[in-house]
């Protein structure tokens, strides 16, 4: 099962994945969690220390690996086969969630039709994970739409655009699920996350049901994990509101997937 969580930037699409992917691996899945974002912090989600964190060299920034596996002896041309099913062993990171980490960094160069050998590292290395992997795979992608339209997530089984109550983060998941229908993704929908009364809960729904998107789940806010962001702190698991719903969230993915 390969699930891309998506969404505007701040609506806590970074918690929702790091969450799933905690709950698949203690349910004794094996995870790769793939952090696609432009600025990554799944790692701390992940219970990696800010210190860990900051060691990571990500995947595209990684010119040693890049080298490796597209250099040839001739200047300005570079190989374009090339096996990545090694990086993973290599360069993931194991974290206390029991996933293990990728983090892709961002590919720094113009154009969406770039062909640079870092790009082509990336991109061989997102199909091999999505495609060619048995392990349940969670990716955190960019903030916005505009990963999808170089085809990032394409191949995932599950997008799950992430909003609040906010009339923007509604447009930006609604535009993201328009998108992602263009695909091959069977299972696309919104899911609702910090809603903290009955008018934002009557907001969120009406927004998705005038524009036909299914609602896949709903995680209410919860001011444990406001704190715990503040403070850093582990979050009581059995006593958060919010992570419960993200486990139910899981098993109804886990179902649907599987029948």
């Amino acid at each position: 099962m390969k699930i891309a969580v998506c969404g505007k930037g701040g609506v806590g699409k970074t918690f929702i994945a790091g969450s799933l992917a905690w709950h698949f691996a203690s349910s004794g899945h094996p995870v790769i969690a793939i952090d696609a974002d432009s600025s990554p912090n799944l790692a701390l989600n992940l219970g990696l220390s800010a210190d860990e964190a900051s060691h990571i060299v990500p995947v595209a920034e990684n010119e040693e690996l890049i080298r490796m596996k597209t250099g040839t002896d001739f200047s300005g041309v570079f190989r374009l086969s090339f096996t990545v099913d090694d990086i993973i062993s290599r360069y993931g990171v194991p974290t206390p969630s029991g996933a293990n980490l990728l983090v892709m960094g961002t590919v720094k160069a113009m154009g969406a039709g770039c062909t640079c050998p870092a790009h082509s590292v990336i991109k061989a290395l997102m199909r091999h994970l999505v495609v060619e992997r048995d392990e349940i795979v969670i990716l955190d992608m960019e903030a916005g739409i505009e990963h999808l339209g170089r085809g990032t997530a394409e191949h995932v089984d599950i997008l799950l655009a992430v909003a609040d109550a906010n009339l923007k983060s509604l447009e930006i998941a609604s535009a993201i699920c328009r998108l992602a229908q263009e695909s091959d993704i069977s299972t696309i929908g919104l899911v609702a996350n910090r809603i903290a009364s009955a008018q934002q809960d009557a907001v969120f729904r009406s927004y998705a049901a005038g524009h036909n998107l299914p609602v896949l789940g709903q995680i209410p806010f919860d001011q444990r994990v406001a704190d715990t962001g503040m403070t850093g702190e582990p979050l009581d698991t059995s006593a958060s509101d919010a992570l419960n719903a993200i486990r139910e969230l899981a098993e109804r993915l886990e179902k649907a997937h599987a029948g």
